[in-house]
């Protein structure tokens, strides 16, 4: 008979099946969204919702994805999708930044250099083209089978011509202020990539650089070392790291309030700060060295303001005068404290030569070679020329001292190759030209809101000490600047009427147009030099840098696609913490340049993926994650729950381990969603419980858990803390099965299948089923759309149910919910004081059942010794509730000695009933005198004559 009744019980039953399956069901249900058009459906369900536009910052077309870009992506889809299912109108249109020096390299290494070098400009630009395009495909793939809704069939590309006009409409409110230059001045320049680089196209690595100490011979020695016995030749001794720049010096830079002696060693007069005596002392390996001291016998002591207009022979160019100046950038923590100043090399010597009117000598072209104004070292690569140089100094007995250091320098963010300084001209925009500093620093620290607070110190600091920005490049494949030169004077020819023509033929040909085009065939006939009235024009042959392309996507596209639904500002940027110096900074200073205004009201930025052990992944460790092959091992809700669940301000690590652990987590939630499903599969909606006194105490308390749980993760959600998302759901999850699942079990599956009280548990479980469905969409949307499918056939039936729990909307109290009374969270706090002795109760049956005094909690009779405050509030309880709630046969709730909670087992009296198998009375109902009363009432209910 036992076994019979097995059939009589409701055991869950639902066809969502245990095992996830993830990378064979995924795909499907992507093409399953595209054939319904989810994301346009979305946004048309929301269409009158408030506005939330998340701007995309445009990823690089040259290469699948990487493990980073999906962990932006995915991110971003949070940010989307959890403010869609909130009610917000949140159109998302993806970008690709197409143009710049990688592809160009790419096409250029696909041809060869013998091609590259026969091929004309035209035929590059299209080849450049279709290398973006096919790599456009690639990543749009890519992104779609991370489940990332987006408007995919029109996004904006950098290449297309609306966008490339936007480029000139910036530059020509930019220029027309004021705000754009050309000028020569000195930049860092790629001599392998043959351009111009800005600060966000520098990266940072170690180099052996040779430290070299170097004595200029002074035209006179400076009279108060002479008075004090100083004779013959007097030098300045100089330090640098880049003896290739010595052709190029014009100048040797003191600290201005510094002291300076003059050194005597070997026949030598050296002038040098007294502070680092010793130390070039050492390093030169000096032995009986003296400093010029007065009557006194004390050092001669000069600051380096008074040793300001000493003149001396260059040493390389013998045939020029330096000049002795003073700078605040000379510091005294390595060197001599007097800086050898080449102003074409670098950007404080350039700085200091513009101060006291110091010429500037640019010996170097543009392949990193030096011209023949380096004299004998013409022709030598800047590398080359560093131990020839330096040979050639110890030769003429100039080389004081020689050694090797490691430290930080710059390097090409393409190439990876070490970049020089080099004056060359250029076009920059003016970081304090019209206040776009001063502008942009009082919009980083209070018009925008930056997540984490502390990122717009990062940001801050860099626009406070960036130099002006260089915006052109010598490239092929871009936008080119859209100005003119006068063939007869060439003098720079742009205004409004040239400017307006450009954004014309840019909207309609697109910018290659610039490459075969005449400028009298588009510019107006007005258009002519204004210094000489000379009417043939040149056009610019640079092109914008790539950061000032994808900057100006504020107006590009969220001004141009505003009747989408985009707007200007928008709402959020989200990218890499890198992007503090590139896309977050180049967009703040194109939209204050030209409107004044931030173009976000807030700013995210997330970390970098690293491997287990915390190292940046390469191809040389072999430590990469390819999201390909995550997703093919677990799916890509797996890897979008593990993006949910780190701190993404910070570097995240990921491995396999770590994807499996995740995947543990799935399964927990995936597990719950079945548990949910399978004790549904009977309901109808006419069985839900609509009156809250109905609910037994623990139901009651379950409700407003998770009301709570609603409150916190959608509050987690505004705070873009997907993480905290993440954390609440998993441990209201682990309570649920826990305590709730786990103590309702008996009621669900032994009730009469339509009694009260497991009608009142099947409520409370399709509102936990329809909370977690919904908020957890934004996360695991391809499971969450599942459980949708796998609703109860008579929820599922309903007609104006949505396709798609994304049309589902945010959880809020329906027809579903007992209506909640005011005094519902103080009535749950007092069945929640007893709730906090179930921990000592749950270890106690442990303890037995590990002594074997019992077998299953259902035989134990329960004594809990508790404090009078919590016998007092027991005491307001049916003994059932707790019976059911500690899954034991009898408790009894008497008042301890002290404030601690202790309880006992003892085997209960009674009979197990064969069918619930609880320890109960047998044969309250006479048809059926072998199980319990409460079964015999259910087997009466659904007929059962066994």
């Amino acid at each position: 008979m036992g076994n019979s009744y097995k059939e009589t019980m409701n055991l869950p039953q639902t066809d969502f099946a245990m095992r996830g399956n993830l990378p064979q069901k995924e795909p499907a249900r992507l093409e399953r969204w595209q054939e319904m058009d989810l994301y346009h459906k979305v946004l048309e369900k929301n269409r009158d919702g408030r506005p939330f536009v998340l701007h995309d910052g445009p990823p690089y077309a040259n290469g699948p994805i990487h493990i980073g870009h999906a962990f932006n992506k995915i991110l971003k889809d949070f940010v989307v999708k959890s403010h869609a299912q909130r009610g917000y109108f949140s159109p998302y249109v993806p970008g690709w930044d197409c143009h710049g020096q990688p592809i160009e390299h790419m096409v250029e290494v696909t041809l060869g250099k013998e091609k590259m070098a026969e091929i004309d400009q035209p035929t590059l630009r299209r080849l450049c083209r279709e290398w973006a395009e096919r790599y456009v495909d690639v990543q749009r793939e890519g992104f779609k089978r991370l489940g990332v809704n987006a408007e995919w069939d029109n996004p904006y590309l950098t290449f297309t011509p609306d966008y490339e006009a936007g480029n000139v409409e910036l530059f020509r409110d930019m220029y027309l202020r004021g705000s754009v230059y050309r000028g020569r001045k000195p930049i860092h320049w790629c001599k392998r990539c043959h351009t111009a680089l800005a600060e966000a196209e520098i990266e940072y690595g170690d180099e052996v650089s040779p430290s070299i100490f170097v004595k200029f011979k002074l035209d006179l020695m400076p009279g108060v070392f002479e008075a004090n016995g100083a004779a013959g030749d007097a030098f300045v001794l100089i330090w640098t790291t880049t003896p290739w720049t010595l052709p190029a010096n014009t100048a040797v830079s003191l600290a201005p309030d510094a002291d300076y002696v003059m050194v005597q060693v070997a026949g030598d007069n050296l002038i040098m700060a007294r502070d680092l005596v010793e130390s070039v002392a050492e390093v030169a390996g000096w032995e009986g060295w003296e400093l010029v001291v007065d009557e006194a016998r004390e050092p001669v002591v000069l600051k380096g303001k008074q040793l300001f207009g000493l003149t001396y022979t260059c040493p390389i160019r013998q045939d020029l005068k330096g000049t002795v100046i003073y700078g605040d950038h000379v510091t005294l923590d390595t060197g001599t404290g007097a800086v050898h100043t080449a102003p074409g090399h670098g950007q404080d010597d350039y700085l200091v030569a513009l101060e006291f009117d110091i010429p500037l000598l640019m010996p170097v072209d543009d392949d990193g070679r030096l011209t023949d104004e380096a004299g004998r070292f013409a022709g030598l690569d800047t590398d080359e020329a560093n131990p020839v140089i330096i040979d050639w100094l110890r030769e003429q007995g100039t080389l004081v001292a020689e050694k090797k250091i490691n430290h930080s320098y710059p390097h090409c963010w393409r190439c990876h190759q070490p970049v020089i300084f080099r004056a060359t001209d250029q076009w920059f925009v003016s970081m304090d030209e019209n206040s776009l500093r001063e502008d942009a620093l009082r919009a980083i620290n209070s018009e925008v809101r930056f997540v984490p607070d502390w990122a717009k110190n990062r940001i801050g600091s860099m626009v406070a000490d960036r130099p002006d920005w260089c915006i052109s490049r010598q490239r092929s494949w871009g936008v080119p600047i859209p100005v003119f030169k006068c063939a007869k004077c060439g003098s720079t020819v742009a205004d409004e009427a040239t400017f307006d023509a450009v954004i014309e033929l840019f909207k309609t040909e697109g910018a290659d147009a610039w490459f075969t085009r005449e400028p009298s065939e588009y510019l107006p006939r007005t258009a002519k030099c204004p210094k000489c009235g000379g009417a043939e024009l040149v056009p610019e042959k640079d092109i914008l840098d790539v950061w000032w392309e994808s900057g100006v996507s504020h107006t590009s596209v969220l001004k141009h696609r505003a009747g989408e639904g985009l707007r200007f500002p928008a709402d959020l940027y989200l990218e890499g913490s890198d992007q503090h110096r590139g896309w977050f900074q180049s967009s703040l200073l194109t939209s204050v340049g030209a409107y004044g205004v931030p173009p976000y009201k807030s700013v995210m930025h997330c970390g970098f993926t690293v491997d287990e052990d915390g190292r940046k992944m390469s191809k040389s460790l072999g430590n990469g994650v390819d999201p390909a092959e995550v997703m093919d091992k677990f799916g890509a809700d797996v890897l979008r729950l593990w993006v949910s669940s780190v701190d993404y301000s910070q570097d995240v690590s990921i491995s396999d381990g770590i994807l499996k652990q995740v995947s543990d987590a799935y399964r927990r939630f995936r597990n719950t969603f079945r548990f949910l499903l399978g004790n549904l599969a009977d309901l109808e909606t006419f069985d839900i419980v609509v009156d809250w006194d109905e609910l037994e105490p623990i139901d009651q308390w379950q409700m407003v858990r998770t009301l709570e749980l609603v409150a916190e993760v959608e509050a987690a959600y505004e705070a873009l803390r997907f993480n905290v998302v993440y954390r609440a759901l998993y441990e209201y999850v682990n309570d649920l099965s826990a305590v709730y699942m786990d103590v309702t079990k008996d009621r669900l599956y032994s009730e009469a299948p339509g009694s009260p009280r497991r009608r009142a548990a099947q409520t409370v479980l399709l509102n936990i089923l329809e909370v977690l469905v919904r908020v957890m969409a934004p996360i695991i949307s391809f499971t969450a759309d599942e459980v949708w499918d796998h609703y109860p056939p008579a929820l599922r039936a309903q007609d104006d149910r949505p396709e798609s729990v994304q049309l589902a909307g945010w959880p809020t109290p329906s027809d579903f919910c007992p209506e909640l009374p005011a005094d519902a969270g103080a009535q749950v706090a007092a069945f929640g004081e007893v709730m906090a002795v179930r921990d000592v109760v749950t270890k106690a049956l442990e303890d037995a059942r590990a002594a074997k005094v019992i077998g299953k909690s259902q035989e134990a009779a329960l004594t809990v010794e508790a404090p009078a405050a919590v016998v007092a509030t027991a005491s307001g309880f049916d003994p059932a509730v707790f019976e059911e709630l500690f899954i034991v046969a009898s408790v009894a709730f008497v008042e301890g000695d002290g404030d601690e909670v202790a309880a006992t087992v003892a085997v209960a009296e009674g009979e197990k009933c064969p069918r619930c198998w609880n320890i109960r009375a047998l044969g309250g109902n006479a048809a059926h005198p072998d199980v319990c009363e409460r079964c015999g009432d259910a087997l009466d209910a659904i007929g059962f004559e066994g």
